[in-house]
């Protein structure tokens, strides 16, 4: 696939991807004769995997050191492990924290709901007295 087709599918810039790549956290896309990316479904497939763990905010030095475990072997699987256990960690304490806030929210959004009932209740009592 070209790096527009990839871009396309993915919903991600080219820059990104070039980004990406540069960076290491997709392992370099080979090209053909005339220069252009040809991304592989392996390619492909670390492009799907670092959307997904950028969405979920993990951190993208995280990420460089688990690929370049991964393109280390087998033998960093451990390690690569630990990677993914810390970055859950953190997830979920994201995930706690966005929980409360939105329980703020929906307390703050109940509270407006109940102003404006209370006022719509108080309109029709002082309309209905006229």
């Amino acid at each position: 696939m070209t790096i527009a087709e990839v871009s396309k599918q993915y919903g991600l810039s080219a820059d990104t991807l070039r980004y990406y790549e540069r960076i290491r956290l997709i392992p370099s896309v080979r090209r053909k004769d005339n220069g252009i990316r040809d991304y592989s479904e392996s390619d492909c497939n670390w492009v799907e995997f670092i959307k997904c763990m950028r969405a979920a905010g993990i951190q993208v030095e995280a990420l460089i050191e688990y690929v370049a475990l991964f393109q280390q072997g087998d033998n960093t699987r451990e390690a690569r492990k630990q990677i993914l256990l810390e970055q859950r960690e953190q997830l979920l304490a994201r995930m706690e924290d966005m929980q409360r806030t939105l329980e703020r929210l929906n307390k703050k959004i109940a509270h407006y709901d109940e102003c404006l009932q209370y006022a719509e209740e108080n309109l029709r009592k002082s309309g209905s007295s006229q």
